[in-house]
């Protein structure tokens, strides 16, 4: 129950964000919240993640629905004990979703988050959806290592006690 409670605060932070960008910042120029390092910039991205394979809709539709179906099931089929793995899988799927509810909605993701410290370096403007299937995929990812070198570990040892 907690981990629906988790999936649906990310969509509703996600979509509140979103709409108060619209409201606020549409047709406006940025809003710095750190001159020079941070600002807020309303962007219509028609792309994936980052603004990148712009034109592509229905491509990010059809993998999208596909990967956000396969995790819902692998969470409920499997029920991940990992708390660390289970928060990376309804990161990834609220993240998803918040950026499906765009696409399917509106034919594009509004992203806002303008990290401009660094403008030859990252050009990127990107939303809370964003984010949250990044940060999930990097927990997961994340885990994924050093549960295989647990495991290479732990082998290891079975083998030096069998000897």
């Amino acid at each position: 129950m907690l981990w629906i409670i988790l999936l649906v605060l990310i969509i509703f932070a996600d979509q509140l964000s979103k709409w108060l960008v619209v409201a606020l910042l549409q047709g406006k120029p940025s809003y710095y919240l750190i001159d020079g390092v941070l600002r807020f910039t309303y962007v219509e991205n028609d792309g994936a993640a980052f603004g990148m394979l712009d034109d592509h809709r229905w491509v990010f539709l059809v993998l999208s629905t596909v990967m956000i179906i396969a995790l819902i099931y692998y969470i409920c089929k499997y029920k991940p004990k990992s708390k660390w793995v289970m928060t990376s899988l309804i990161l990834i799927v609220g993240g998803g979703i918040g950026n499906m509810i765009d696409r399917v909605l509106l034919g594009y993701v509004i992203d806002f988050i303008d990290f401009c410290a660094f403008p030859n370096l990252w050009k990127w403007v990107f939303n809370i959806a964003d984010s949250c299937v990044c940060v999930g995929t990097f927990m997961l990812s994340l885990w994924l290592i050093i549960d295989t070198v647990k495991a290479y570990k732990n082998e290891k040892a079975e083998k030096e006690k069998s000897e």
